[in-house]
């Protein structure tokens, strides 16, 4: 394969969500420690996230200061500032988030000290570019308005080395590489939950799309999870 071996790895409640208030129930925030112990386990090159779910995580509504950056000159293409031994990759394709650093802080070591890579397209600001740049936070073009995912994969591969890549959400992002049917595996913790509310599902956009697996490992959970793991 010319790009990563992908592994959709979520928490969810039995009825799909992947966001809401179950998250900071008790047995919702035991089951994102086992979803983190999981993360680390894999060992994997990179994860890779959209805009909000790094917003909430990383960011915490931090914008860019872009401001000095107007009618700056910047070369065309893509920005590869380096290689590291492990990346967090973001889609932002309007160039939203604001950065103080090119590498991820976090009391986490699955995710900390992740350098990151921006994932935009040909109408992201210029101005956002040549403010990651002064950052030396690298960043991918991907597709004129909007991202293409497959040529994103391609990219990671080839210019960064990225070879397993864990898709961790959220459920828009998710649905742009089940429409393109990249998904090669299925990790999933599922909270012994229904909510019926108003959060984001699993797969939040219908784009199409259709995987089958051919293997399923089943292991309990503490708290009554379960993590489903599927394999082709």
């Amino acid at each position: 394969m010319n790009r990563p071996y992908i592994i959709l790895h979520m928490t969810t409640t039995v009825d799909g969500k992947i966001t809401g208030d179950f998250l900071s129930s008790k047995k919702g925030e035991a089951l994102c420690e086992e979803y983190y112990r999981i993360h680390r386990e894999y060992c994997a090159d990179a994860y890779l996230c959209g805009r909000i779910t790094f917003e909430g995580s990383f960011t915490f509504g931090k914008k860019p200061d872009t401001d000095r950056f107007k009618n700056q000159k910047v070369e065309s293409g893509d920005y590869v500032f380096g290689k590291f031994d492990k990346y967090a990759v973001v889609i932002d394709t309007h160039g939203r988030l604001g950065w103080d650093d090119n590498i991820i802080h976090d009391d986490d070591s699955g995710y900390d000290n992740a350098h990151i890579i921006e994932v935009l397209t040909e109408q992201t600001p210029k101005e956002y570019l040549a403010y990651l740049r002064s950052l030396n936070i690298s960043y991918i073009i991907c597709g004129e308005n909007e991202v293409d995912v497959s040529l994103l994969c391609e990219k990671l591969y080839h210019l960064f080395g990225i070879k397993k890549l864990l898709l961790e959400g959220g459920g828009i992002t998710d649905s742009l590489f089940l429409k393109d049917c990249l998904i090669d595996e299925m990790s999933i913790v599922i909270a012994p939950i229904i909510d019926g509310g108003d959060g984001i599902n699993l797969f939040e956009e219908k784009h199409g799309g259709k995987l089958e697996f051919n293997t399923v490992i089943s292991n309990p959970l503490p708290h009554g999870g379960l993590w489903l793991n599927y394999k082709n």
